[in-house]
């Protein structure tokens, strides 16, 4: 197959940890007779130091000339002090806007290799396997009006039932392909968004009868995270909650770094990261590029329809993983595995990655 994938490295880690994720992608099409032409273009801070905005028209026409949009990361402090107008993480937003990407998937699963990674107990996150469904266009980052005047600011929530429902559906699609249990977090004994987003979640719910459901209260699910996150299969929630929650299940894994995730519901998907741009390790070689190559994953998986070479790269993690290799963030935090531990770098993570993808006998 012959596939156009936007690549837009951002800034901080973001080149970093996208470079070895694309190094993959082109292993596997090597691999299996695909030909994947890969385009750069800015994006965050970056594209404000070139092009004078976050999200310069000539990355929004190489985005949406694309099959897939693939980013690395956005987002740097010394544009902290502008508003969230002129901030790098605004190209994003209009970047998911552009695209049309209403569903936000952010998988967290706990191999057996990292249980001792995460700083929970091993019996808290062992078999740990969720899924996030995060609405994406819609909430409190897009509500209008929204600014700061004479010494008051104000940002506006705003959900339409048509918003809540298409994304609902795409959640409980994906839970028909897993365990079959849908959890719906929101906020609503002091939200009317929330009370909208509860009905709407339940009435969706009901054309799906094989799949189980529940509504939740989002204090509540923060708690049952920590407390029991074996529960969860897939959890449905708002934008600015799902943000939240994503970051918090991600220390279920022992490390952000590990987290991919996909944009999916427009003509064109976007596939990132989790973490953000890490500006503090930059240029350490240090970033663990495992987030993007997982994303590569679902990219292959999503929007090309490549099911067997995702299944491939998600095994070729695994089998790295139990290996024992490591990027320093994903150091043991008992004395149980340190002594099988090989830290290694950004790139050296790569390699290895690519190179169980090429042994003969990987499927």
């Amino acid at each position: 197959m012959k596939a156009r994938i936007a690549c837009l490295p951002g800034d901080g880690i973001g080149p970093e940890v996208l470079r070895e994720a694309r190094r993959v992608l082109e292993v596997i099409g090597g691999e299996h007779n695909h030909e994947f032409e890969f385009v750069e273009a800015d994006i965050g801070a970056i594209a404000i130091e070139r092009h004078g905005e976050p999200f310069p028209k000539s990355t929004q026409e190489v985005c949406l000339t694309s099959t897939a949009v693939f980013l690395g990361a956005v987002g740097d402090p010394k544009y902290d002090s502008r508003p969230p107008a002129e901030k790098p993480e605004r190209g994003l937003l209009d970047l998911r806007r552009l695209l049309g990407n209403y569903a936000n998937l952010r998988p967290v699963t706990v191999l057996e290799a990292l249980v001792d990674s995460s700083p929970l107990r091993r019996d808290t996150v062992r078999g740990v396997d969720l899924l996030i469904v995060r609405e994406l266009l819609g909430g409190i980052y897009f509500g209008l009006p929204r600014g700061i005047e004479d010494g008051n600011a104000f940002n506006t929530e705003i959900y339409s039932r048509d918003e809540v429902r298409r994304v609902a559906r795409a959640a409980f699609k994906l839970a028909r392909h897993r365990r079959r249990q849908v959890t719906s977090v929101d906020k609503a004994n002091v939200l009317e968004t929330s009370v909208l987003w509860r009905e709407t979640c339940t009435e969706v719910a009901k054309q799906f009868p094989d799949v189980s459901f529940q509504n939740m209260y989002v204090d509540n699910c923060a708690m049952q995270l920590i407390a029991k996150p074996q529960q969860f299969d897939v959890i449905l929630t708002n934008n600015m909650f799902g943000d939240i929650l994503s970051d918090e299940a991600s220390m279920l894994a022992g490390s952000l770094g590990l987290l991919p995730s996909a944009s999916i519901g427009g003509k064109i998907g976007l596939y990132e990261p989790v973490h953000g741009s890490a500006p503090d390790i930059a240029g350490k070689g240090i970033a663990n590029p495992l987030g993007a190559i997982s994303s590569a994953a679902m990219l292959l998986e999503h929007s090309l329809e490549l099911s067997r070479e995702a299944t491939k790269l998600e095994r070729a993690i695994v089998k790295v993983l139990s290996r024992g290799y490591r990027t320093p963030d994903l150091k043991s935090r008992t004395g149980r595995e340190k002594s099988k531990e090989r830290i290694v770098s950004t790139k050296e993570m790569g390699e290895l990655i690519c190179d169980y993808i090429r042994m003969p006998d990987a499927t």
